[in-house]
């Protein structure tokens, strides 16, 4: 029985001037499909996304959508018009499609139950990236969608937050197809993977089954096709010696073999270009020193406000061991960075650090960066047209095309490269920087999936010390001999593997609903546990949920002047200066991260209120 086409594109093709996308490229969306789409950066997934959305139009073929199929789409970076609530998005929603919001109401009460929102009429603007996505995910599926199409829903989004998301998916009957860079979450709900690149004679690579087995399948497939260039290139070989005998075309065989030989040469061209595709190249450089304790911890504890954040911490870090953190956001994971590299010190304990111990920092929003700067100077900082690495010397141009740079891209300001080329240019600054203590904050976010192999394999191979914050799952699993989970409230607790974790996580669920009580498949953004039930809100909680948003607005504004006054170029030269600068950027960070958890708390507070009255 042929299987039921929702959604197709047949040999479209799309070009930004003389850049080419994808050609010639085929897929097709039936009933029930769970398609999980990757690609290196640049290879038009998201393009693809928005042709099959039908809010792009492909240079060439056909885009074709059965009838009466109801189409989703949300995008990498959702909007919504300013000053709106949440309500008003979802009715906006609905008068957009033609429908009456009045009559719907059970549409949008589902939709605010499937979200999680405890509160319908909280402004969008003030909502977290991690709530933003999740509206624009609730929006999606609020019409009912046969098709949902997803660039990136995993964004902004916490471990806990990406589980709410996988349940939803994975209890969903209906197609959809999701582009995503989270190998872990492409495991858990896809049944078909797409890759989208050069490599391939058809530009494409197909493989049903979970992420794991699309690896298998290509894996074998690029071993024939291996296999073949080699022979290919066997049988030039032997043509091109031929060829070089002189052979004269005076027999209608010997012009045979001579246009048959130009043939083969032409086709190992085009088999070698695909082949050639560019990768990063990364790899840490480590100091070489053989000390069994690089970093010592003993019972330290931190505080903001009176709110533990981190409780009698014992740890000792040594070559060859990996610290993979765990937790929510507002947990407390970037403030333990900060206090096992020295910038930050614990209110009790105490932190010895080897002698000379040099410590590399991979910080989440990239302050280091100088925005202003042309892409030349960040990649080679003390100036000319060479960088040293390893020792060596290494022109500019090799050294911008190992992260995958174009030379046109050198006299760039920083601001002007996208998030992934961020990412890469701080990897390519930190390379230079021999270390024995690796400490990297969220390094893997927009990377695309061919980058993440790389910079896991280089990870696994640096001899020193690492502590890895990171939301891919998939990574964090595979890199870290060991998980330490923060919850917030300065509680901490050691696993041995993302596995023990997760079951964790699923007894204290088990035990929080009781024996006899459902789960919810909602989940609850602070946690992969059911919503808890939570005491109501006292007065005295009723006025702070009242100000609490102003609260948190005024407490960005001044990270944001913390940041500025960091970049003072008067203090530049002033060590003590900068230290107290930067300890009150942590600080002002760390009070935004608890403003954050309290608002979330009050809000679960409020949400109960609410169902009892």
């Amino acid at each position: 029985m042929a299987p039921n086409i929702l959604l197709s594109c047949e040999s479209i093709s799309k070009s930004y001037g003389v850049r080419a996308l994808f050609s010639n490229l085929t897929l097709a969306l039936c009933e029930g499909d769970h398609v999980g789409l990757i690609g290196p950066n640049g290879s038009g997934k998201s393009t693809l996304l928005k042709i099959l959305a039908g809010l792009e139009s492909p240079d060439q073929g056909t885009r074709t959508v059965r009838g009466h199929t109801r189409m989703g789409y949300v995008p990498q970076e959702p909007s919504f018009p300013a000053g709106s609530s949440i309500e008003h998005v979802l009715q906006q929603t609905l008068t957009d499609a033609g429908r009456d919001p009045h009559e719907e109401g059970g549409l949008i009460a589902r939709a605010l139950s499937i979200g999680t929102f405890p509160d319908p009429e909280h402004c969008v603007d003030t909502l977290s990236g991690g709530w933003r996505k999740r509206l624009a995910i609730t929006q999606a599926l609020l019409l009912e969608p046969d098709v949902l199409l997803m660039d990136e829903p995993t964004n902004h989004l916490d471990v806990e937050g990406i589980l709410w998301l996988e349940r939803l998916l994975k209890n969903r009957a209906k197609a959809f197809l999701v582009i995503s860079h989270d190998r872990r979450f492409l495991e858990s709900i896809a049944t078909r993977m797409v890759e989208l690149n050069r490599c391939y004679p058809e530009g494409r690579f197909e493989a049903k089954g979970r992420y794991s087995d699309f690896l298998e399948q290509r894996d074998a497939a690029l071993q024939v096709q291996a296999d073949y260039q080699s022979s290919l290139a066997n049988r030039v070989r032997r043509e091109v010696e031929w060829l070089r005998r002189g052979p004269k075309a005076r027999t209608t065989k010997a012009k045979g073999r001579i246009q048959s030989a130009g043939k083969l040469i032409e086709e190992l061209d085009q088999v070698e270009a695909r082949a050639a595709q560019s990768s990063i190249g990364i790899d840490f450089s480590a100091s070489g020193r053989k000390s069994k304790q690089l970093l010592v911890a003993k019972e330290v504890t931190k505080r903001f406000n009176e709110k533990p954040v981190v409780t009698n911490l014992d740890l000792l870090l040594g070559p060859g061991q990996r610290l993979g953190l765990l937790g929510p956001n507002g947990s407390g994971k970037t403030t333990l960075l900060r206090l096992l590299a020295g910038t930050l010190e614990p209110d009790s304990g105490t932190i010895m650090r080897a002698d000379g111990l040099r410590i590399v920092s991979f910080e989440q929003h990239r302050e280091s960066l100088d925005q202003d700067a042309p892409l030349r100077r960040a990649l080679a900082p003390s100036g000319g047209d060479a960088i040293v690495y390893q020792g060596r010397s290494v022109h500019l141009a090799s050294w911008a095309k190992r992260f995958l740079f174009r030379p046109e891209q050198l006299d760039l300001p920083v601001s002007r490269l996208s998030g992934g080329e961020q990412a890469r240019l701080l990897i390519a600054q930190l390379m230079l920087q021999p270390a024995d203590l690796l400490i990297l904050d969220e390094p893997t976010n927009d990377l695309d999936i061919p980058t993440l192999d790389v910079l896991e394999d280089s990870l696994l191979e640096f001899p020193g010390a690492l502590v890895l914050v990171t939301h891919d799952r998939w990574l964090l699993d595979r890199v870290s001999t060991i998980l330490l989970a923060l919850d917030g409230t300065g509680r901490l607790e050691w696993f041995a593997d993302y596995a023990q974790w997760e079951s964790a996580q699923e007894r204290a669920a088990e035990s929080e609903t009781g024996p006899n009580e459902e789960s919810t498949t909602t989940g609850d953004v602070a946690g992969t546990a059911p919503i808890r039930k939570p005491k109501k809100l006292s007065y005295r909680e009723q006025k702070e949920w009242g100000t609490i948003e102003d609260t948190i607005l005024k407490a960005e504004e001044q990270v944001a002047a913390c940041q500025a006054a960091m970049h003072d170029p008067k203090v530049m030269s002033n060590a003590a200066e900068l230290q107290a600068r930067s300890e009150a950027l942590v600080a002002a960070q760390a009070e935004v991260e608890r403003l954050y958890a309290r608002w979330a708390e009050l809000d679960e507070k409020r949400a109960e209120t609410v169902q009892s009255s």
